[in-house]
């Protein structure tokens, strides 16, 4: 049996929906289970433990997080709260039941400076790299990690970087309204990462709670490949073109980080490097246009026109 936090978020539902086509036990639990509150928890997982035919809990995956990045720079309480209590609450009642734990954390843990291999250039970010968060946000993610780490040796962090799905607010929804409603459009052209569509990050959580071998520990997962957001955006308004999501052009102009101040501090450069995810679990990952193609597909397939951002 596997218990999903947060299961009506991006992540959560992809996560819900991919073990319900598989077939695999799973609960499901959101707001109305506080993962601020450990009685809470606790009474929910022996609800579970005791419904007829459940089965024990094996494994619990945390998609659960304070998200709101500028936000959090004003409400630092609130943001550490669900990231770093949060998932120290979940990490003791895994320890009580027995259960393996899957947290998710986020590329915001490292400074967005970069590290130089020996030639000089910006190399992906390895899971042992010294960590140096900039923002609440990324603080807070930090402090959950240390959380987990402290509290359960059954546990996998798997950081990921510019989330993007069919469930939830998201840069590729905003994009595409942006697109429909303005003739020309500004975007970031200096911070270079790798976006990841929540299907394929789905995936390969079910790879590692499917695993015949566990091999715990700090692991990245993105789509494979880097961009920057402003090409990101114009592979976004390329596809929308040619899908018939966008029936006009938009001029996508670059601008610089200074040119787009926010409030929060974001990383420069936080490509993750999947190699360790990769050898351990044997995963294949997509490159991101593919996935964001198959995305963009599924979009126009579904005619699911409902989103607010659409």
């Amino acid at each position: 049996m596997i218990w999903i936090i947060g299961n009506r978020g991006m992540l959560g539902q992809e996560v819900c929906l991919l073990l319900q086509q598989k077939g695999i036990p799973f609960v499901g639990s959101d707001q109305e289970v506080s993962v601020l509150d450990p009685l809470q928890l606790e009474a929910f997982a022996k609800e579970t433990g005791d419904r007829k035919g459940a089965g024990r809990i094996d494994w619990i995956v945390n998609c659960a997080a304070y998200t709101a990045v500028d936000r959090a720079e004003d409400e630092p309480e609130p943001c550490f709260k669900l990231n770093a209590e949060g998932p120290r609450n979940i990490a003791r009642i895994a320890r009580s039941i027995g259960a393996s734990f899957v947290h998710i954390s986020t590329d915001y843990v490292f400074d967005g400076e970069g590290i130089r291999d020996g030639s000089g250039a910006l190399r992906p970010y390895l899971e042992e790299d010294p960590v140096n968060p900039r923002s609440v946000y990324g603080q807070s993610k930090l402090a959950g990690e240390e959380a987990v780490r402290e509290t359960l040796g059954q546990h996998i962090i798997l950081r990921t970087a510019w989330l993007y799905g069919k469930y939830g607010n998201n840069f590729v929804y905003t994009m595409l309204r942006l697109m429909k409603e303005r003739d020309s459009l500004g975007v970031v052209a200096d911070q270079r990462g790798t976006p990841t569509w929540a299907f394929d990050l789905s995936g390969a959580i079910l790879t590692i709670l499917q695993a015949p071998y566990l091999k715990y520990g700090t692991y990245h997962y993105t789509n494979e490949g880097e961009t920057s957001w402003y090409e990101f955006a114009r592979e976004i308004h390329r596809l929308g073109r040619s899908q018939g999501l966008l029936t006009r052009d938009c001029e996508i102009r670059p601008l610089t980080t200074e040119e787009y101040p926010t409030k929060a501090h974001r990383p420069g450069y936080s490509v993750l490097s999947k190699e360790k995810i990769k050898r351990e679990y044997h995963l294949s990952i997509p490159p991101w246009q593919e996935s964001l193609k198959r995305f963009m597909d599924q979009i126009c397939s579904s005619n699911d026109l409902s989103h607010p951002n659409r």
